[in-house]
């Protein structure tokens, strides 16, 4: 039984991403802005306090063991956020994509807002083989 107001899966890449050419500079700002700032803070001790402040909390060492889910959640957060705001949905995945290390969209979005709806060609098309003809 197929839904014929069901999105289809984009075949490629190109069919799902119809962004303008500047706009990879949202997703590298998107990266690098926080990449930047831990850089930054890591100059200043910060990563220093961080770890010493785990280490003499309740959880103790074993705190050190969440630190790298709770930075890949954040980065994740990141990702399917900016993802989301330019339209692109973090959970489809192209038919010629999948496998590491493109496996993200298998995990739910982290995303914080929902996915901006902008017209594309694939539903153009459906909406244009919707309308009846004279």
């Amino acid at each position: 039984m197929t839904d014929n107001n069901a999105p289809k899966t984009p075949a490629t890449m190109h069919e799902m991403d119809e962004r303008s050419m500047p706009a990879w500079v949202l997703s590298f700002s998107a990266a690098m802005v926080p990449f930047c700032a831990f850089c930054y803070g890591h100059s200043r001790g910060v990563t220093t306090r961080v770890v010493e402040r785990v280490v003499k909390s309740p959880v103790g060492v074993y705190g050190l063991l969440a630190l790298p889910f709770l930075t890949l959640g954040m980065e994740k957060s990141i990702y399917d956020t900016v993802q989301s705001w330019q339209g692109l949905d973090p959970n489809v995945v192209p038919a010629d994509r999948g496998g590491f290390p493109s496996g993200g969209s298998s995990l739910p979005s982290f995303s914080l807002i929902p996915v901006r709806k902008i017209a594309r060609r694939l539903t153009q098309a459906a909406i244009e083989q919707e309308e009846p003809k004279e």
